[in-house]
């Protein structure tokens, strides 16, 4: 499975939007997010193919009605694909036209490795395409939840009840399916406990989760926790889970794309 590149078979391939259309980064790239996929909206090919050359892994879908004529992004895709630093980038094609010429040349003359793709005429069916070509390029390589590094965002808490008073901790990473923690003074939680009731905030986004207490770590001197959300933690906290790792990761990669 995957091509080799370990760190990518277990973390998955950033998938980069180049200069997505309204249509393709409020319906397209929303739903990609919620596949679990980590999701990236650029609008500077110049600097992406900077980053690229530090993430040679990754997949970049281009919105060719947007940024540069047709023949700029023809020259555009053509360098990223021969310069040996970007060379094993997947490439794929997002248009509103459906014209026959355009795709032979994107899928038969210069050879894309995720397709050519039309979003004007059915969105829902773009997807689907987009989501296949995805997996065939094993997007998501092993990982099953994208996991998010929180650990210097003082705003980003959990409130856990214990003792019948809540007590306030720090969140190190989250995903869907849980997360890691530490607190000030370590209320001994023990392994399988079940806690309802649990704030997390993730900035400005307050959400109730229930968990179990999966384990505990040292951490240096700190004693981590990893709590699991149990299945009756409402689905739309999920989608909210999903939508601010995106917003953390778009925030870190912008500062790289500078």
């Amino acid at each position: 499975m995957g091509n080799g590149n370990n760190a990518t078979d277990m973390s998955g391939k950033k998938v980069f939007f180049l200069c997505p259309t309204a249509l393709v980064q409020n319906e397209m790239a929303a739903e990609l997010i919620q596949q679990e996929l980590e999701v990236y909206i650029v609008r500077d090919q110049g600097k992406l193919r900077r980053v690229l050359r530090k993430y040679p892994d990754s997949v970049v879908l281009i919105c060719i009605d947007n940024g540069l004529p047709e023949k700029e992004w023809d020259a555009w895709i053509r360098t990223v694909m021969k310069d040996p630093a970007t060379a094993a980038v997947s490439i794929g094609v997002l248009s509103g036209e459906n014209n026959g010429a355009l795709v032979n040349k994107y899928v038969n003359d210069i050879r894309v490795t995720c397709g050519y793709v039309v979003t004007r005429l059915d969105i829902k069916r773009a997807i689907i395409q987009v989501l296949a070509n995805l997996k065939s390029v094993d997007a998501w390589g092993m990982r099953k939840f994208l996991r998010v590094n929180t650990n210097n965002d003082i705003n980003t808490t959990i409130n856990m009840p214990h003792r019948g008073e809540f007590i306030k901790g720090y969140i190190k990473d989250i995903s869907v399916a849980g997360l890691s923690c530490y607190f000030e003074l370590d209320p001994q939680f023990e392994k399988n406990m079940l806690i309802s009731n649990i704030q997390v905030k993730l900035q400005s986004v307050l959400l109730k989760v229930e968990g179990i207490v999966f384990g505990s770590r040292l951490d240096g001197l700190v004693k981590v926790y990893v709590i699991i959300f149990t299945q009756r933690t409402d689905p739309s906290v999920r989608v909210k889970i999903r939508k601010f790792n995106q917003l953390m990761l778009q925030a870190k990669m912008d500062r790289e794309l500078g």
